[in-house]
């Protein structure tokens, strides 16, 4: 069964800050990706992690130092990466950073809060 489409206006309210000088916002999602924005502060890690879902990312703006695994990369804009399932990373924010994911499946922690779907 088909899906409803979604549409998400630009707004500045509604980010998240799941660890200090990292904020994100889910954008829009679907079925079976969610679409975030994430605004990272130069010098506020993001520490190592792991989490079932596929992530896809975008540097939009900045400049990190990204370990996917054991393999590490100097990201800079334009620049874009994919993490498998379950493989630990982190980053280290040098710049101000804007970056733009996609997590396949849906991460439910992510979710906006119904009344926010528009």
């Amino acid at each position: 069964m088909p899906g409803r489409p979604m549409f998400t206006p630009a707004h500045p309210s509604g980010y998240r800050e799941p660890f200090t000088g990292v904020r994100f916002k889910t954008l829009v999602h679907g079925q079976h990706t969610l679409f975030a924005e994430f605004r990272l502060a130069r010098g506020h890690p993001l520490p190592r992690h792991a989490h079932p879902h596929e992530q896809t990312g975008y540097l939009v703006s900045g400049h990190l130092r990204l370990t996917i695994g054991t393999d590490t990369f100097d990201v800079r804009p334009g620049d874009s990466w994919c993490i498998p399932g379950n493989v630990e990373h982190e980053a280290a924010i040098l710049e101000d950073s804007v970056a733009i994911e996609v997590f396949s499946p849906v991460r439910e922690d992510y979710l906006p809060p119904p009344a926010a779907a528009v």
